[in-house]
């Protein structure tokens, strides 16, 4: 019989990735709601530290795989090691996160373990009638949101965007334990060599740890974004963007926000010049307060708004940024 709930807890460089954290909690909902233990999947080399992190986080165990192999990542012994385990173990439900790596690890393990993968989710629940986990995500480009389930195959694996979840509070102790898993590697399993790591020295803070967010669209104009950017600075914030205008070049790639980009739950979200196509509302709807400004009475973004002006952004900005750097 299948049991229990395990996340893939994804590190860089000996750090557990946010998203991982995120899953820790949403995993331990999922686990209460079953009655089964929340079990921790941490890879990499000397990851002791990794693995308290985890228990801290809300793990019942963490189940590790130490090896040199897995230091830096490579598709082929992280695959090899997290099909030994499932294979092993005999997981009810598995959750990784949609990143750059848990994107290319996840479709390779559901292959070998011969179950469905429901890809970039947003919603996580069990059917209260069969226990089923009820996968959802947007479909048909953000237009529709799909529930999928995995009745015939176990374990029921789902990858889960960034940001959608929240991470639990850490605890200063945990009576989780941990279990080393022994997997055997050899040289042929590093099918791949990496010559070099290039990092980006562009150090920026990611939108998605912001709690202030001051965002615009097609409408705002290149111009319009150095008036967001003088606002979030006024704010203490950061700026982001919907994809049309990030396709239009007023905005980096980093800053878009919707289903195609980034999910955000900032304090306080600011939609300026931005309709609220229901790509870009499943990326920001969470966030504690939203304002809206815009010219349309009728624009989509006054239905998920906590307060809505209509008027001409640019003049309301303006007015907004004096008013602010009159009080700072």
């Amino acid at each position: 019989m299948s049991k229990h709930v395990m996340v893939f807890c994804e590190q860089r460089d000996g750090v557990m990735q946010k998203v991982s954290l995120e899953l820790l909690g949403e995993g331990k909902k999922l686990a209460n709601a079953l009655g089964q233990k929340l079990i921790a999947l941490v890879l990499g080399h000397n990851v002791d530290a990794l693995n308290q992190t985890a228990l801290q986080h809300g793990a019942d165990e963490v189940i590790a795989v130490d090896s040199e192999y897995l230091s830096d990542y490579m598709n082929e012994p992280y695959t090899k090691a997290m099909t030994a385990v499932l294979k092993a173990e005999d997981f009810e439900i598995v959750l990784i996160g949609a990143t750059a790596i848990g994107r290319d690890l996840a479709p390779r393990v559901a292959a070998r373990v011969k179950t469905g993968l429901t890809a970039d989710c947003t919603s996580l629940e069990i059917d209260p009638d069969t226990n089923h986990l009820l996968m959802t995500r947007p479909a048909f480009g953000g237009n529709i949101l799909a529930t999928i389930i995995c009745p015939e195959h176990r374990p029921q694996m789902a990858s889960i965007r960034p940001g959608v979840m929240i991470a639990p509070e850490p605890t200063a102790q945990s009576n989780g334990t941990v279990r080393n898993f022994p997997v055997e590697f050899t040289p042929a399993d590093r099918n791949v060599t990496i010559l070099e790591t290039v990092k980006s020295a562009k150090k920026t803070k990611d939108i998605t740890e912001a709690k202030v967010l001051v965002s615009g669209g097609r409408g705002t104009g290149k111009e319009g974004f150095a008036t967001l950017e003088k606002l979030a600075s006024a704010l203490g914030g950061m700026v982001g963007a919907s994809r049309a205008a990030v396709d239009a070049g007023f905005a980096e790639k980093e800053k878009q926000i919707g289903q195609t980009g980034k999910t955000v739950r900032p304090q306080l979200y600011m939609a300026c010049g931005i309709s609220g196509a229901i790509q870009h509302l499943a990326g920001m709807e969470e966030s504690e307060l939203i304002i809206a400004i815009n010219k349309n009475p009728s624009a989509p973004i006054f239905d998920v708004a906590d307060v809505g002006i209509v008027g001409d952004m640019h003049k309301i900005l303006h007015k907004l940024i004096d008013r602010l750097e009159r009080l700072a």
